[in-house]
């Protein structure tokens, strides 16, 4: 970055809050109490993000009569739930490229629970009156790269050849009508198939709900050890215990209870921006009208999106993998990443110069090796648990839980007989392997975006044996 750019993006950053936007909102509900002494409950879930609170309001919808607890080792929705970028995707698969390059047998009926799963999340939000900014705009993949034009051009045919509708191809002047930027050259409109929302009170809804419903919710209460006890499981808090029939485990990047589940998952830590308002002629000289979800087609990519109170997100392109997976709020701050996204808001929108940010923040996402979630059981079927979503679990994780609560009620369902519920991902390898391994695989996709797309044999030989790493 120039001196004078990289001074440019420093002074946008002067006044940002290192908190997520999302969670720093006055409508933020008290938490509470922690459990003391022992709980009994026919479901135990364990963890207060989309992954949990979904099981927790499905389980009471499918049982009205189900007694059900949920336990949260801090706040619900502190974590990835209250940080990510908003954007509700119906796809399960991480997209329908890695969803065909794995499961093209099934691809049909993934896409179609996929798109039935988004409409039953935007029912449930009008049904239980969540107010968390939802607006089905759609998404736009663009290319900035003429590379990534010709192969977005070619998943728009492949996408037509499958008969997947509702994706439509953008020239460079139909995309710059849609959103101006000088570095766009075009890009797939998924018009229905991504909405926008608020995450933070996506959570705070469905913890209300689940309340409304009768759950028992426990929060500043980890989950500290599971074990077997007759004929169920019991789980061992700071303060006390819980007894359940049958425990669903929504923890995702935190380490499972079950510990063979461990090695599937690394933590990425993400990046975001947020900037001040818009003003309305600020607004005017990007359009962006439609409100659409944008990300763009590099292997290092951004994504950004509008507000309700029309600022900007940014987020992506760094994604940090720390060695040994560690997990520490030290790492949600990373200035020199800040410093980098900043600068690359300019030069996508150099029509916005000084504009500034008034928020920055980071944390921790689980990936895994095919980027879509995995599922199983453990204890002879009495856990379930779903991890893995890389990034896409605001919507997906509905999904998984309807999957944990299939697994632990033990009969055959159409979810559970997909070939993407029965198989698992390759595990990372153990360190010294598995940093190496992602810091080769990071450089290499950054050779990658500057090389034309062009993958290296390191790229290539993991393609083959299906490893990957994204965030």
């Amino acid at each position: 970055m120039a001196p004078a750019a990289m001074r440019t993006a420093a002074q946008s950053l002067a006044d940002a809050k290192p908190v997520s936007f999302w969670l720093d909102d006055p409508g933020r509900p008290e938490a509470l109490p922690a459990l003391t002494g022992d709980e009994h409950c026919d479901l135990l879930v364990i963890g207060g993000g989309y992954s949990g609170l979904w099981t927790a309001l499905l389980a009471k919808e499918r049982e009205p009569e189900r007694d059900v607890v949920l336990i949260e080792g801090r706040e619900t929705g502190w974590a990835a739930s209250g940080r990510n970028g908003g954007f509700c995707a119906a796809s399960l698969t991480h997209g329908l490229p890695n969803g065909l390059e794995r499961w093209p047998d099934e691809i049909k009926k993934l896409e179609e629970l996929g798109a039935r799963n988004l409409d039953a999340i935007e029912a449930a939000v009008a049904r239980y009156s969540i107010d968390c900014e939802f607006e089905r705009t759609g998404e736009i993949d663009v290319a900035t790269q003429p590379h990534q034009l010709e192969e977005l051009r070619e998943w728009h045919q492949e996408a037509e050849r499958h008969g997947f509708g509702g994706v439509e191809f953008l020239d460079e002047d139909a995309l710059r009508a849609e959103v101006d930027s000088p570095t766009f050259l075009g890009g797939l409109w998924d018009r229905r198939g991504v909405a926008m929302l608020h995450p933070a009170k996506l959570v705070w809804g469905l913890k209300q709900a689940c309340l409304d419903l009768g759950v028992r919710i426990y929060e500043h209460t980890r989950g500290l050890e599971l074990a077997r006890t007759g004929t169920g499981m019991a789980v061992r808090t700071p303060y006390g215990k819980v007894l359940a029939r049958r425990v669903a485990l929504g923890t995702n990047i935190f380490p499972s209870l079950v510990k063979r589940v461990r090695p599937y998952t690394v933590p990425v830590y993400d990046y975001a921006l947020m900037t001040e308002p818009l003003t309305e002629d600020q607004l005017a000289a990007i359009g962006w009208k439609n409100r659409q979800g944008l990300g763009d087609s590099a292997n290092q990519f951004h994504y950004f999106r509008l507000s309700a109170d029309n600022r900007i997100l940014w987020g992506g392109y760094d994604a940090i993998y720390p060695y040994g997976g560690r997990l520490s709020a030290d790492l949600d701050q990373r200035p020199e990443t800040f410093l980098k996204l900043a600068g690359q808001f300019f030069e996508c929108f150099p029509q916005l110069a000084g504009v500034r940010f008034s928020h920055a923040w980071g944390g921790a996402i689980d990936t895994c090796s095919r980027f879509s979630a995995f599922f199983g059981t453990a204890h002879q079927g009495r856990v379930a648990y779903a991890a893995g979503f890389t990034g896409l679990g605001v919507g997906a994780t509905r999904f998984g839980a309807d999957v944990m609560l299939d697994l632990l009620a033990g009969g055959p369902t159409e979810r559970t007989a997909l070939e993407m519920v029965r198989t698992k991902p390759m595990p990372f390898p153990p360190e010294p392997l598995a940093w190496a391994g992602i810091e080769l695989t990071k450089r290499s996709l950054a050779r990658a975006d500057d090389n034309g797309g062009h993958r290296n044999l390191w790229l290539r030989t993991m393609d083959r044996v299906g490893l990957g790493f994204d965030s």
